[in-house]
């Protein structure tokens, strides 16, 4: 296996107990295993948050059509965190104290996760999360956090190196405080400075209806490339604001800011030409063309298919241990890293894999977002990328690295 993918291990017979279905250390117990889902379905970064939603209740349905886990069913319980980490970990501690999950999953924006993360480690509560942020899997979280998203380090870092490749020498980041947003700044910053040019940044106040005053004084050093690094309610403002301007610059965005839901809000003669970095699914794999089919869409964003890769990775994990609990969760996750004498087997679907563990299998989980292979702290190894461009009011792939 290549560090380069992500591989999710589990190993049979290592400690947590091989499958012996539909039985196993919990009698006729049949009530329901619950996993939450955590996702914006309101607020500003609600963009992915219905769809997320769909995907795990998708892997659920599957999972409960293989015979559920020991003979239990999964149940999803998902909150509406509201873009908001106050409500957020309102919503957390309902799943943790009241619905009694066994993980939680979905997790998008990093000012959310930030938030509920220590909720998570200290009941012993597997946090499986979509941010990006580096500071999130740095926390003392004792093996609870399993991250299925590009950190911001290598998202910084692939912008970064994007605006060298547009030959940008002047680069400048505007973006809202966020617990990344500084970091951006710093990354960007060493990349462009270490091939010749230069990079300013500015750090606005979220929720303005202008950012004129914002974009000019960001226009004052005279950039040749903007950074955008809000979501889609602020980075919609900036963009027009910028027009208005009459920059004519290069503009570069995240796919949390610079996606579809922006396009369909704001006139295509204000985007026209925008760049966007898209944390990539597996496009083109089994799972992924599963779960699009399934879905009846034409194509899913990565965060949808990390979600649904999430309850799969819960639940596979689960089939291996011998306990319904957020701990044996994070140790069969973890098994990954230990030495086996066995190849593990490319799976893709939990009922592919949980028939594998009843017959004592080691296998290894590849997704709809990709293959799942986790570092010691957490961090998944490697992900996929695509650089998009707005040309016309579409969304067009111009580079798949």
């Amino acid at each position: 296996m290549k560090n380069t993918r992500r591989n999710f291990m589990i190993y049979s017979g290592l400690g947590l107990g091989a499958m012996a279905f539909p039985a196993i250390a919990f009698g006729e117990e049949k009530s329901p295993i619950k996993i939450g889902v955590l996702i914006p379905l309101t607020g500003a970064t609600s963009q992915f948050g219905m769809t997320m939603g769909k995907a795990a209740s998708l892997a659920a349905q599957e999972i409960n059509d293989a015979g559920g886990i020991f003979g239990r069913k999964v149940e999803i319980v998902i909150e509406d965190d509201q873009s908001n980490p106050e409500a957020a970990v309102r919503a957390v501690r309902k799943l943790i104290d009241v619905d009694k999950v066994v993980a939680v999953c979905g997790s998008y924006a990093s000012a959310v996760t930030s938030a509920i993360a220590p909720l998570c480690w200290e009941s012993k509560t597997v946090l499986l999360t979509s941010s990006g942020a580096d500071s999130i899997t740095k926390l003392p979280h004792q093996g609870y956090i399993f991250r299925t998203s590009p950190t911001v380090t290598l998202q910084g870092t692939r912008v970064g190196n994007f605006a060298v490749e547009l030959a940008a020498k002047n680069v400048f980041f505007l973006g809202p405080q966020t617990p990344f947003a500084q970091s951006y700044i710093d990354i960007i910053g060493r990349i462009v400075t270490k091939s010749g040019g230069k990079c300013n940044g500015l750090i606005y106040e979220d929720k303005k209806t202008s950012y004129r005053s914002e974009v000019d004084q960001a226009l004052k050093n005279n950039p040749d490339a903007i950074i955008l690094g809000g979501y889609v309610p602020d980075t919609a403002v900036v963009l027009k604001d910028l027009y208005k301007a009459g920059y004519t610059g290069k503009r570069i965005g995240f796919s949390f800011g610079v996606n579809q839901k922006l396009v369909e809000g704001v006139q295509k003669e204000v985007l026209e030409g925008t760049y966007s970095l898209v944390p990539s699914a597996a496009v083109g794999s089994r799972a992924y063309v599963n779960l699009v089919a399934k879905m009846k869409m034409d194509a899913l964003d990565s965060y949808s298919c990390q979600v649904y890769d999430q309850v799969n990775l819960v639940a596979l994990a689960l089939a291996n241990a011998n306990a319904v609990s957020g701990t044996a969760v994070r140790d069969s996750i973890h098994l990954f890293s230990h030495p086996v004498s066995s190849v593990p087997v490319p799976v893709s679907s939990f009922p592919d894999g949980v028939k594998l563990l009843a017959a004592k299998r080691s296998v290894i989980y590849s997704g709809a977002s990709g293959p799942c292979e986790f570092e010691e702290n957490g961090d998944v190894k490697g992900v996929f990328f695509r650089y998009e461009q707005i040309r016309a009011g579409k969304i067009v792939t111009v580079k798949v690295a």
